[in-house]
């Protein structure tokens, strides 16, 4: 056997990070920078999908930078999703083993300040303060972002302060092209991978027009983490609550006996929410009540709530409480009507990875493998692999790298960019192993079983609800409460009780 035949053999053996550092390094930051200064933010009040234009143009460059790296079958569909195949390596295209994908989504929130995104390279962080040049009043401090500390030495990569950076989730799209583009010329076995890029991730509806069947992938991943190893197997359960307040208008000159202000009862509903169950006072394992969006006059104010929490009892105890307290909040106010919808959203997708281990456990491998600690954390949000999970795709969430999303101090340090294309390359290579060891040990666990679709459910009563735990998926359809089987009234509404988070599992 020849040198250059030995040196081929040991570079498709060997990590991907130990022969190609530098070249992912320029490859993914060039990428993710061209990306970046797209406008492709969502919007939640359109009713088109996707919600932007801004999100087809970026859907439609994709494609062809897909078919640039050999997906020939990369298109654009309706909607403005975009679903692509690598193709297995010669003698990997008859395996049987399930396919894996990779999902990352083409939207970001809406821009915060104002102009163009224009993200800027901070080479080589000495430490110390960040001035963004845009808006010197945005400063990224390792006070505020201790995980700075960790990246001396690292290029930082930031917007100019007027505007978010969209590393969420430019960063996985990128890292997922570069990690293609190294398999195929590095030539590393491994058998088909199905990608695809979604839209308005962002507004909830990442999943509305998904082609489940169609995409061909058994299993996957979304590229949507955060911190550097991170690999999220648990979300929220949630769900959105919208209080409507009736009052009666007049003139307010002859309003006297006559006039019922609904805004009093808003105001009064809102001040009335625990304050200890407020995003900005919880986090690890509790849960929260947040109103977003408040619209009224006298004659009636509409109040827009999430709701989330680890559990399903939690979340139906504060669907509950959201019903009660505003009942409460009418009978304060005598002529005032007070209605409730609450939609389901999205459901944790603990018990369904829970069938799968081999899934969490190739990440792990895969992390380990390019030398980082795997951190396995709930992740207080969700992610469309959230609602796939339950479609039938048990779907995971990996780090992107991206830190501080959805605000104008987002940043990303690109050698943690360079992981996550280490860690793509990897889990790929490993998945064979780690799904015939699993049909080895348990058959059935390599057999997803198909969902029931999620939707949106408009509910008037809550009702009790499963636990977590390996049993059936939930099924889509109207809850109601039996009289037996009634919960008791959340604690913050009981006299004499404080309100406190919970539940912390």
């Amino acid at each position: 056997m020849t040198w250059a035949l030995w040196l081929a053999v040991l570079c498709c053996l060997l990590p991907v990070g130990i022969t190609a550092g530098g070249a992912i390094h320029r490859r993914v930051l060039e990428r993710f920078l061209r990306y970046a200064a797209l406008d492709t933010a969502s919007d939640s009040a359109a009713r088109t999908l996707p919600t932007s234009e801004g999100q087809r143009r970026f859907a439609d460059l994709l494609v062809g930078e897909l078919r640039g790296l050999g997906l020939s079958d990369a298109r654009l569909a309706a909607q403005g999703y975009v679903y692509a195949t690598l193709p297995a390596t010669p003698g990997h295209e008859g395996t049987a083993l399930p396919v894996l994908g990779f999902i990352c989504h083409l939207d970001t929130v809406p821009l915060l300040g104002s102009g163009p995104i224009r993200p800027i390279v901070h080479p080589a962080y000495a430490g110390g303060d960040l001035v963004l040049p845009g808006d010197p009043t945005q400063v990224l401090s390792p006070r505020e972002h201790p995980r700075l500390r960790d990246k001396i030495g690292s290029d930082i990569v930031t917007s100019d302060g007027r505007t978010i950076l969209g590393a969420d989730d430019k960063a996985g799209i990128a890292e997922v092209l570069t990690a293609i583009e190294l398999l195929r010329e590095r030539g590393i076995p491994h058998g088909p991978v199905a990608i695809a890029f979604t839209p308005d991730e962002e507004t909830g509806r990442g999943m509305e027009g998904f082609d489940v069947a169609g995409w061909g992938a058994s299993y996957a991943f979304t590229v949507d983490g955060e911190e550097v190893g991170e690999l999220n197997d648990e979300t929220f359960n949630a769900a959105s609550a919208t209080v409507v307040f009736t009052g009666h208008n007049c003139h307010p000159g002859s309003a006297k006996g006559v006039m019922v202000n609904a805004l009093y009862a808003a105001a009064r509903f809102l001040s009335d929410l625990p304050p200890r169950q407020r995003p900005e006072a919880v986090d690890g394992r509790v849960g929260y009540q947040h109103p977003h969006t408040v619209t009224g006059e006298e004659e009636e104010a509409r109040i827009k709530l999430i709701l989330r929490d680890f559990s399903l009892t939690g979340l139906r105890q504060r669907q509950r409480l959201v019903r009660e307290l505003a009942a409460r909040t009418a009978r304060r106010f005598p002529g005032v009507r007070a209605t409730v919808t609450i939609e389901e959203g999205y459901r944790n997708m603990k018990p369904v990875i829970a069938r799968h281990p081999f899934l969490i456990a190739a990440a792990e491998e895969a992390m380990r493998r390019v030398g980082l600690t795997p951190i396995r954390r709930p992740i207080r949000g969700g992610t469309d692999g959230a609602v796939l999970s339950y479609k039938g795709i048990p779907c995971p969430n990996l780090f992107c790298g991206c830190e501080n999303p959805h605000s104008r101090t987002e940043w990303i340090a690109v050698d943690d960019m360079v992981k996550a294309v280490e860690t793509i390359v990897e889990l790929i290579r490993v998945w064979p192993e780690h799904v015939r060891g699993a049909r080895r040990r348990r058959p059935e666990a390599c057999a997803p079983r198909p969902a029931a679709p999620s939707s949106a459910l408009s509910i008037l009563t809550g009702a009790p609800s499963q636990e977590e735990g390996p049993p059936e998926v939930p099924r889509s359809g109207r809850r109601r409460v039996a009289a037996t089987a009634r919960p008791q009234p959340p604690k913050s509404l009981r006299k004499g009780a404080t309100a406190r988070s919970r539940p912390r599992r």
